[in-house]
């Protein structure tokens, strides 16, 4: 994960004896962005960030212009421990326990809890929720393909160094969520895979459940020429295997392991050649093809089959 730009504080410069107006100024200029009330940051810097990084300075600034110590919870936790979220402007999160009006402002979305309930821990110099609770919280407020994201990160051994079972996210259900919202983080709990690759991964698959589509099996081991590689979904019946294209694969580090983007485009072209060369067909999906309308016309376009439905099944079964 590349280093986040830092902040800067009109507070920080006028302790220095400068002149916070100039950091208006600058903003006025197009030098800096302006995050929030006196907290600001290069604006060329800004502009190469990814939605969730600029989330993440967001719960930043919300953190050095807080005078009362404050337990962040849902997605602003999450982007501090590292969870994968869909975003779709979210506000900065967090908890209270004061019962009184006017919990939402400046940005900052509170949320009424228990005195004593909040669960929290610190995380590079942040008061968030733990893990668990996180997930739980953002599986009660949200859709079920958006919960099934962070379950499913929570759930994998390998993209996480703290994997938790579904039984520990069950468990850590409290009596403080209402029925629906148990029924919410129920169905994301049970549906959530511990071997989905990525968050667009998840996210791909929830959808297709939601729209009625046979579930895939997960990481499928292809014998080619090229060796065993594994697929981010197939479907047997069908002999189709779909693969999911993030970003990340073209960008981040990890995924590129020192080569180029057009070296990893060369290389994925291969490797789905090496797969059709087995007789299975192939199919890809992006981030831009995960709105239901879309998605539903390439699924079908591609041939993946509905799934059998409950009321389908012969009279005699």
């Amino acid at each position: 994960m590349r280093r986040l730009p830092k902040l800067i504080l009109a507070k920080d410069l006028s302790i220095l004896g400068g002149d916070s107006r100039q950091l208006s100024m600058d903003a006025k200029a197009g030098k800096l962005v302006r995050i929030r009330h006196g907290v600001y940051v290069d604006a060329p810097q800004w502009q190469q960030l990814e939605s969730w990084e600029r989330y993440a300075l967001n719960v930043e600034a919300a953190a050095e212009c807080l005078a009362a110590p404050t337990i962040f919870s849902h997605h602003s936790a999450a982007s501090i421990h590292g969870i994968p979220t869909i975003l779709r402007r979210q506000p900065v999160h967090a908890l209270t326990t004061y019962a009184g009006g006017g919990r939402s402002r400046a940005g900052v979305r509170r949320h009424l809890v228990a005195a004593g309930s909040e669960r929290a821990q610190e995380v590079k110099g942040f008061l968030v929720t733990d893990r668990v609770r996180t997930v739980l919280d953002i599986a009660a407020s949200v859709p079920f393909a958006e919960a099934v994201v962070p379950v499913d990160f929570l759930l994998n051994r390998k993209r996480n160094s703290q994997p938790v079972s579904k039984e520990q996210l069950l468990d850590g259900i409290s009596a403080t969520y209402s029925k629906a919202a148990v029924r919410r983080i129920t169905a994301a709990a049970n549906f959530g895979a511990g071997n989905s690759g990525s968050a667009g991964e998840s996210y791909a698959r929830a959808l297709m459940h939601v729209l009625g589509f046979e579930m895939p099996q997960l990481q499928y081991a292809v014998n080619t020429t090229r060796g065993t590689v594994y697929t981010d979904y197939f479907w047997g019946r069908a002999g189709l295997v779909g693969e999911f294209d993030g970003r990340e694969k073209y960008m981040k580090p990890e995924y590129l392991q020192g080569r180029t983007p057009s070296q990893v485009v060369i290389e994925e072209k291969a490797r789905e050649d090496a797969i059709r060369a087995t007789g299975r067909r192939v199919f890809r999906l992006v981030w831009s093809d995960l709105t239901v309308g879309k998605l539903e016309r390439a699924l079908e376009a591609a041939g993946v089959p509905r799934r059998r439905r409950a009321s389908a099944r012969h009279p005699n079964s």
